[in-house]
């Protein structure tokens, strides 16, 4: 249905005149005729008005499919840093009433997770804002240490927090019920590794590289990880140095190398790898993983300059090849290397 036959159906429906409607939206009533004529369509900024004059979300004055909605929430997600209260209760209330739709119930269920996260990220970031000027204020107390830690990930001293035994617990369940899928296998094993628990980490990869559709570039990059919980330096190196040599111009293997070098503070030989990953890719649009890695190097080695020069590669990258003008990426990246060259 077009937007102006939408706007009268609803305006009859609330019982109201044009002049009623115009004069609760501050506009002339010959303004509403235009729009129910589709002469003229209502300016952006007067959708969220119709809606709450009718009772209904911005959606159902497009009358959009279930799979458009879908769409429109999670493109809302990714580029919106936070969301107004009345969107987040409108994508809330859809993604529930789809739940019981069997077509739509299992990206209604991940799109909810996202909806909690992205809500629960944003007041992270504020709780972390507010934690980090009281430490500046007092440093000596010891009240909000544990807000940064689980707003921002911070490590803590202590075993009986830091330990990942739950999340080792989920993903154990979550192989024991479906022991032919490969992916809650390797998420279990990098939480096994994260505690140095490595002969489970080896027990859990021998079951894995069993599927069929395992990759054996990765086999060989958990053992390495494995060696090194053991604090087999030697033998861990000696892994990822055969397996660069067999795989010279395999981006998978490069980035893990990269990663693995960057993890033991190897930081030129991460940066030399990370490069190499970034050139090698054949897909395009490029993922931006191996450019933040480095500009975090560059930060941590205190070559502030060309961490920014870093930011700078991933904002050609997202314009360029992404498409991107305004999104959340491009402008952390932008906030990114401003406050790179002012630490310059």
């Amino acid at each position: 249905m077009e937007l102006g036959k939408k706007i009268r159906q609803l305006r009859f429906k609330a019982g109201l005149t044009q002049e009623q409607l115009a004069d609760q939206l501050g506009i002339s009533a010959q303004s509403v005729s235009k729009w129910e004529n589709n002469v003229a369509m209502p300016d952006i900024t007067s959708l969220p008005q119709l809606a709450e004059i009718f009772g209904i979300s911005i959606d159902d004055l497009f009358d959009l499919t279930n799979e458009q909605r879908l769409n429109r929430i999670e493109n809302s997600l990714d580029i919106t840093e936070e969301l107004p209260q009345d969107l987040f209760r409108e994508y809330e209330d859809f993604l529930k009433s789809q739940l019981s739709d069997k077509e739509n119930a299992q990206r209604s269920t991940s799109l909810l997770a996202y909806l909690y996260w992205h809500r629960m990220n944003s007041f992270a970031q504020k709780a972390a804002r507010y934690a980090k000027d009281t430490i500046k204020n007092a440093p000596e107390a010891k009240d909000c240490q544990w807000i940064l830690q689980r707003a921002e990930g911070h490590a803590s001293w202590d075993w009986n927090i830091a330990n990942h035994t739950k999340a080792i617990e989920f993903w154990r369940s979550i192989v024991k019920d479906n022991p032919k899928t490969r992916l809650p296998y390797l998420y279990l094993i990098d939480n096994l590794l994260a505690d140095h628990r490595a002969d489970e980490a080896e027990a859990y990869l021998e079951q894995v590289s069993r599927l069929p559709d395992v990759r054996p570039v990765m086999i060989q990059v958990y053992k390495a990880h494995i060696a090194l919980a053991r604090f087999d330096e030697a033998s861990a190196d000696s892994i990822m140095e055969e397996l660069i040599r067999e795989n010279p111009k395999d981006t998978v293997c490069l980035f893990e190398a990269a990663q693995y070098h960057a993890e033991k503070c190897d930081y030129l030989k991460a940066i030399e790898l990370y490069e190499k990953s970034f050139e090698v890719q054949t897909r395009r649009p490029r993922f931006t993983d191996e450019l933040m890695a480095i500009a975090d190097i560059y930060e941590i080695m205190g070559e502030y300059r060309k961490a920014a020069e870093t930011n700078d590669r991933i904002i050609d990258l997202l314009t360029n090849e992404w498409g991107f003008t305004e999104d959340t990426g491009l402008k952390h990246a932008r906030e990114e290397k401003a406050r790179l060259l002012a630490k310059a």
